[in-house]
C-alpha cells in the first residue's frame, strides 16, 4: 500500500501508478445481491439455467456496475493519504465495460493517478485511470476514469 502524508505528497505522484489491488472472486451471491439492490434482475445475471442454455458465455455474468462498484474497496487497498479527513466519490469521466465477467471469475484493479486539481476548502479533485483486470483474459473487464474529492 502507498501511504502519502498529505495531499501535496499525493499531488506529486501524478502520472505514476497507485498500485494493484488484490483479486476478488465474483460469486453468484454477489451478483444476486447486486440485482436485489438495484432491481436489475436480467436473466443473464441471475438465472443460472437460462444462462447455461441461452447465453453465449454459458454461465451468468456480473453486472458491469457491480464490477465498477469495487473501485472504492480496491482504492482503499492501494493507497491512503494520512491527512485526509473526508473523501467522496465525485463520479467518472469515462467508463467502458469491455469484457463480460462470468460468475466465479476474479477481477482486480490497476490504478494510475492521472491528474489532481485544487478544490476549496483545503482539498483536491483527483482523476484516477482504473483498469479492472479479468484473470486469464487479455482484455480488461472495465476501464474507467474515477474522480474523487479529498479534504484535509
Amino acid at each position: 500500500m502507498l501511504t502519502f502524508d498529505n495531499l501535496a505528497a499525493f499531488r506529486a505522484h501524478v502520472g505514476q501508478p497507485l498500485g494493484t489491488s488484490e483479486w476478488v472472486t465474483i460469486t453468484q451471491e454477489m451478483v444476486n445481491d447486486f440485482a436485489k439492490a438495484t432491481g436489475d434482475h436480467q436473466w443473464i445475471h441471475v438465472n443460472i439455467e437460462m444462462a447455461a442454455k441461452f447465453s453465449p458465455f454459458k454461465t451468468t455474468i456480473a453486472h458491469g456496475f457491480l464490477t465498477l462498484s469495487f473501485a472504492p474497496k480496491f482504492m482503499y487497498e492501494m493507497y491512503q493519504v494520512k491527512s485526509v479527513k473526508m473523501g467522496l466519490n465525485y463520479g467518472t469521466n469515462k467508463v467502458r465495460f469491455t469484457s463480460p465477467v462470468p460468475t466465479g471469475s476474479r477481477v482486480r484493479m490497476i490504478a494510475t493517478l492521472k491528474e489532481v486539481e485544487d478544490q476549496q476548502p483545503n482539498g483536491i479533485k483527483s482523476v484516477v485511470d482504473a483498469v479492472f483486470e479479468l484473470e486469464g483474459s487479455a482484455k480488461p473487464a472495465c476501464v474507467a476514469e474515477l474522480i474523487t474529492l479529498m479534504f484535509e
